[in-house]
């Protein structure tokens, strides 16, 4: 008789950590953004140029990572990749407290990218395939909840050390990590496929070779733009975006990405929580698009024109994309075993590389209409066609994990 699967076992606690150390790199740079900038020697307007250009970079480097890892990870397993990612990044991090050239902070920052794509993807494929249907939104909400704090220590962190010592710690965490992830046993319905011979696995082509399959895998990336919208820009940008509402005082990009995730992280454990108690990924984040919406009016409202003001606006968006974790469990449910790794690690890679067109864009209009008038037309844009991608996608809640893409 097999053991029942606890909700807090080793995959979902590992899992929950690596991801909280990826958030934590990932957000870094926006977080240090400008004083690591100016000790390269730039100033004005070269601290917006060259931010977009290494935000850019980044995001580049997941894309290319995202479609590697998932691949790795169906073809030689989840482990596999959750142990190679994390390598990546961390090295890339030590590596990255040594630069003295916007060259070099941007080659490391390509390859802490690639390392990065793959942490998520693996650990909320390995977990949803461990627990049982009951516990799965659970699970993934434990990982993405514990995870986005990450995005808190960076910011205080960032607060009281020296960029250098930031990215120092960001691998010292990682590498540490690595420890743990030793009592992590394999998916047991990854080690009955990999058995099946005639199944394909990994294939990333075969999901463009389906009309039906494409579009469900493009819906799913949709769902998820407005996310990196709101802290690709809304709060990467926040120091711009204060001045240009308007408030007098200072305006930190580090204090604006604390607050930002301190909301996304309640948001994450609410969303989690109420697409188990409504039983439908789908209502749930509909639900947090609407209230997307709302934050962002309330954003560029404005009311207190104080910066707490804006922090508690940046909070409040914060919360709003905070239907990450059910996003995630969406997509790794609209697919099969054979395939599931590769569509959950390149889905969240090409949300987050949603930013170099989502920046563009915003830059273009920027130039045009001005920072606030961009804001608002990326925004429109971005949840429009989240809510319609939401809107056609096919309920998963109640579906069995243990099958291949095909046969489904």
């Amino acid at each position: 008789m097999n053991k029942p699967v606890r909700l807090f076992n080793s995959a979902v606690i590992v899992a929950a950590l690596g991801y909280f150390v990826d958030i934590y790199d990932l957000v870094l740079f926006s977080i240090v953004r400008v004083p690591s900038l100016q000790a390269l020697g730039m100033s004005g307007e070269e601290l917006f140029r060259q931010g977009i250009f290494l935000l850019n970079v980044q995001m580049t480097g997941m894309l290319i990572g995202g479609i590697f890892w998932g691949i790795l990870g169906d073809r030689r397993g989840r482990l596999s990749v959750l142990f190679g990612s994390i390598i990546t990044y961390s090295v890339a991090n030590l590596c990255n407290a040594a630069v003295h050239s916007i060259e070099a902070y941007a080659f490391w920052r390509f390859i802490a990218g690639i390392g990065l794509a793959g942490e998520l993807g693996a650990g909320i494929t390995l977990v949803s395939e461990i627990l049982p249907q009951r516990l799965r939104g659970y699970g993934t909400m434990i990982v993405a909840g514990v995870g986005v704090t990450g995005a808190i220590l960076a910011g205080l962190i960032g607060q009281h050390f020296d960029w250098r010592v930031c990215f120092v710690i960001g691998g010292s965490l990682g590498l540490g990590l690595l420890v743990l992830r030793v009592s992590v046993v394999e998916s047991g319905i990854f080690t009955q496929t990999k058995r099946r011979v005639e199944v394909g696995r990994g294939n990333f082509f075969y999901l463009f070779r389906d009309r039906q399959r494409f579009f469900k895998y493009f819906r799913c990336i949709l769902i998820g733009v407005p996310i990196w919208f709101i802290i690709g820009i809304l709060v990467t940008f926040g120091p711009e975006f204060a001045q240009a509402l308007g408030i007098s005082e200072p305006v930190t990009g580090a204090l604006s990405i604390l607050f930002c995730y301190a909301g996304l992280t309640a948001g994450d454990f609410l969303s989690g929580a109420m697409s188990q108690w409504m039983q439908s990924r789908r209502k749930a984040i509909l639900l947090y698009l609407g209230v997307t919406v709302i934050s962002v009016i309330y954003y560029y409202g404005q009311p207190f024109k104080t910066a707490n003001g804006f922090y508690g606006a940046c909070a409040f968006v914060g919360f709003a994309a905070g239907y990450w974790a059910v996003f995630m469990t969406l997509a790794a449910e609209q697919f099969g075993t054979n395939i599931r790794a590769t569509v959950a690690t390149t889905v969240p890679n090409f949300v987050r590389g949603s930013v170099v067109p989502v920046t563009f864009l915003f830059k273009l209009s920027k130039d045009q209409f001005g920072i606030l008038n961009a804001g608002w037309i990326v925004a429109v844009v971005t949840v429009g066609l989240a809510l319609w991608s939401a809107w056609f996608l096919e309920e998963t809640y109640h579906r069995d994990l243990d099958y291949v893409e095909g046969s489904h």
